[in-house]
This record gives C-alpha cells, structure tokens and sequence, in this order.
C-alpha cells in the first residue's frame, strides 16, 4: 500500500507508482506559497530575485508538509551527483542526489528541465536527478560526452557504494514538452548516436530547428541502464510546465513574459 501524504496544496503530485511503502515522493506546484508575482506563490528558488524571507517560508512549508528536511542543491546543468545524510549541508554543487538515510529528502528543483526520481524495488535507498538537456546528455552536452550525463554518473556512484540497482524504478515529473521545447541541431547532436530511437525524439522544423522530448530522451537513458519500469510523465500536453501556466512555472514561458520565474521542487525520501 502506498501511504498518501492529507491536506496538500491544490495541484501538488504524488507519484503513482508501486514503489515500496517506505518510499515517499512529492512534487509542488506553482501554487500554495507566499511568494509574489512573478514568483507566485510557491517559489523554491533563492537564485531568481525573489525576496529570501518568502523563499524561506516557502521551503519552512515544504519541509513541514513532507516531515523531512529538504536537501536543496546548487544546480548547474553538470553531472556530479551526492551522496546526503542528514548532516549534509545546504547549497552544495550537484545535479543529483541520493540516500539511504530517512529524515533527509533528494530535492531537485525546477522549471522546464526535467526531474527524475529513483528508487529500488526494496526501499532502501533513494535518488533525485535534475535533467536539464545539458546534464542529460553530458557535461556541456558535447560529443564527447555522450553517454556519460547525469543519470550514468549517478548510477556510477550508486554501484560504487553498494547500492542494490538490480530492481530500479523511476518517476519522471513534469518538464517543457515536445511541443515547446525548440532546440538548435547542437542539442540533436549531443544525444545522436546514430539511432532511429533518438533521432525520432527530434522533429525537423524551421531554419534548422527542432522540437525536441525531454522526457523520451531521459525515458531512453534510462532504458540504457536497465530501468525499464519508468513512471509519470509521458511526453503528453499534461505534463508540459510551459502549457501549463495555471499549475508550473517555467522559466521559457515566464523569464520571456515577465522577466523571471520560480522553482519546483520534486523530493524523494525514506520514510521507517
């Protein structure tokens, strides 16, 4: 049986995914803060010019509503993942993150990029990933490094400490959709490894352009390292935080209309 957590903000998900009851997993909305316009309401982000005492009531009222304390990293679109425990400070460079303790939650925050939660079938650890593309496809999304992005250097630490990867799942929340996210032919060229697969989550428009899916590229990631049952968003208009203004922000739709936008977060913890 999955636990749910009672009296959520309006919009709030909860992961449908059957995962172990000691896994508990969350990801905000836009909506139940008290942040103001262009941040309203329920900014997580202390890096996109909102006032730092709403952005600090904002994450009180995370960690309240979740029973845990929030771990919330300084992402940079890389590849470095971290190992947390409840000491662990706030701040740190990473763009994913990873547990086997309870009282400490993976937070990964976003606004177009995608976020990846991870959890073997045990229980007995935990993951979050920021999965921008240029983390997705390596660091700086060149050719080079292809194949080595973030959710591979996040596996890479999991086997070196031990962890059990032998029955994973995954959930993917909301990101920019394939009908908004137009890339230039660097990014296609970053995940192109020559297969129909990857080639067929790029379609050709314009002057050189494309559209390109987020979540299918990751979904193939994924599928690289084995993980097969994988969750959430499916690359469907509902999962698109651009065409979903009402619900998620998003820094392509937001920082053109209004100059900036706020963060979500996507927290994945162990709850025994």
């Amino acid at each position: 049986m999955i636990l749910r957590l009672q009296n959520l903000p309006v919009h709030w998900i909860q992961p449908d995914w059957p995962i172990h009851p000691s896994v508990r997993a969350l990801m905000t909305s836009r909506q139940g803060g008290v942040s103001a316009a262009p941040w309203d309401s329920m900014n997580l982000g202390d890096h996109v010019g909102d006032r730092p005492a709403d952005v600090h009531t904002n994450r009180e009222r995370l960690a309240v509503q979740i029973g845990q304390r929030p771990v919330f990293l300084q992402q940079v679109h890389g590849v470095t993942s971290l190992q947390l425990s409840t000491a662990t400070p706030q701040g740190l460079v990473a763009d994913a993150c990873w547990s086997r303790d309870p009282g400490v939650a993976c937070t990964i925050m976003v606004a177009d990029c995608l976020p990846v939660l991870l959890a073997d079938s045990a229980g007995s650890w935990v993951a979050a990933v920021h999965a921008g593309w240029r983390g997705l496809a390596g660091t700086g999304g060149s050719m080079k490094s292809k194949g080595l992005g973030v959710l591979e250097s996040l596996w890479a630490d999991l086997k070196l400490a031990g962890a059990d990867v032998s029955d994973v799942m995954a959930w993917l929340g909301p990101c920019i959709g394939p009908q908004a996210f137009e890339v230039g032919p660097e990014v296609r060229a970053a995940f192109d490894d020559g297969s129909p697969e990857v080639r067929g989550l790029f379609t050709p428009i314009a002057q050189g352009k494309y559209m390109a899916d987020l979540a299918g590229l990751a979904r193939g990631r994924l599928q690289g390292l084995g993980i097969s049952r994988v969750f959430g968003n499916d690359s469907t208009p509902p999962w698109c935080t651009v065409a979903g203004s009402d619900f998620f922000f998003s820094h392509r739709r937001d920082s053109r209309n209004l100059g900036q936008s706020g963060r979500m977060a996507a927290c994945i913890w162990l709850d025994r």
